[in-house]
């Protein structure tokens, strides 16, 4: 068995209104008239009010400290700068949202951590960021440990795949889940419709999951079942690589069409494993990739927006942090569970390049 005792996250301390950073890449981007009119309309209709960032320049109209000081921000910053800058950063945030989901659990003894899973897309290096975690807690260099890299934003649920594997195998297994993402790092300025649409979306953030062999008291989630796909004909409109001035996103505005065409069929697939059907389902907790994302998949499903509050909440205060963003609603969505919830089920999604469908199927269970 496993079970996911506790959930933590975090941001970094710069919140910038969504109506700045669209005067931000207005300004950046070079836009005519047209083009900057186009834009603001973008930004107000993502259901995004605020985002988080490492940097501090979206806010800003001047004195920046990351990008130049010249009319077109030129020279613009190398993927070196841009990983330097992840390498910087990164360790902290990620602590903050351990020592937020560890202080959930004060009887925890951080050193009895037998694994430790690290995801991120967004940056790299080595030694990397799951050593210095490691350094970071004065973890046992014994650990076993794993990177989860490059898979975008259904990739928490790979790393949860791999703890629920580890605590099956592992009666005494205790597995420490860390995603973080540093999304902002790599804004492209070049006017292009990905660009637009991925500069409108993404952010900063960081969650940490703690997953146990056994439960603890009070309020557990136990994984009973997983299911993904591939939407091959998706292949082309979700995309991340590197290129010489950061990371390059691939968003094409075909990716909600992709993902109605595949979600009931997943949905169904996830559920026929356990003998379960969508009406066994008591709350949602699903991937705000954007907000056509959120709307097409109520459709298909036939769910209301009250049935997905919690991830247009997640969207409107953080916007889409990649891998992280999926427990930022999990943890949301706890908030609000109690004692008569024990039993009910959490159905959540998640997508990603491939493009690639990720579901998950949780029991909420409160223990003595």
């Amino acid at each position: 068995m496993s079970y996911i005792t506790s959930i933590g996250t975090a941001n970094p301390q710069n919140k910038v209104k969504q109506s700045d950073i669209a005067e931000f890449m207005v300004r950046a981007m070079g836009l005519d008239q047209n083009d900057a009119r186009k834009l603001r309309a973008l930004y107000r209709v993502t259901g995004i009010e605020s985002r988080y960032s490492v940097i501090g320049d979206y806010g800003r109209k001047d004195g920046f400290d990351f990008y130049a000081n010249s009319p077109d921000m030129e020279p613009f910053p190398s993927t070196k700068k841009r990983l330097g800058l992840y390498r910087d950063h990164s360790l902290n945030i990620s602590l903050k949202a351990i020592s937020m989901c560890l202080s959930k659990r004060p009887e925890f003894v951080k050193t009895s951590l037998t694994h430790l899973v690290v995801v991120s897309c967004t940056g790299m290096y080595a030694p990397g960021l799951d050593i210095d975690i490691i350094k970071a807690m004065g973890l046992s260099p014994h650990i076993q440990r794993l990177c989860i890299n490059f898979m975008g934003c259904y990739a928490a649920f790979n790393g949860m795949k791999l703890a629920d594997t580890f605590c099956k195998a592992q009666p005494e297994a205790k597995v420490l889940v860390v995603c973080t993402e540093l999304c902002s790092l790599h804004f492209q300025k070049e006017n292009s419709d990905d660009n637009m649409l991925a500069n409108a979306l993404f952010a900063d953030g960081s969650a940490a999951l703690l997953v146990e062999s056994t439960p603890r008291r009070g309020l557990n989630l136990k994984p009973e079942s997983f299911f993904c796909a591939i939407a091959m004909e998706g292949e082309k409109d979700m995309a991340w690589t590197v290129g010489d001035l950061g990371f390059e996103m691939k968003l094409s505005s075909y990716v909600p069409q992709v993902i109605r065409t595949g979600i009931k069929q997943l949905t169904t697939s996830l559920l026929e494993r356990i003998s379960q059907t969508l009406s066994d389902v008591s709350y949602f907790a699903i991937h705000p990739g954007g907000k056509k994302i959120l709307e097409v998949i109520e459709k298909e499903l036939g769910l209301t927006k009250e049935q997905n509050h919690h991830a247009y909440e997640v969207l409107r205060n953080y916007g889409n942090m990649s891998s992280p963003t999926v427990l930022f609603v999990i943890d949301e969505l706890c908030k609000n569970l109690n004692g008569v919830d024990g039993g009910k089920k959490i159905l959540s999604f998640a997508f990603g390049p491939g493009l690639t469908l990720e579901s998950m199927l949780l029991k909420i269970e409160n223990h003595g």
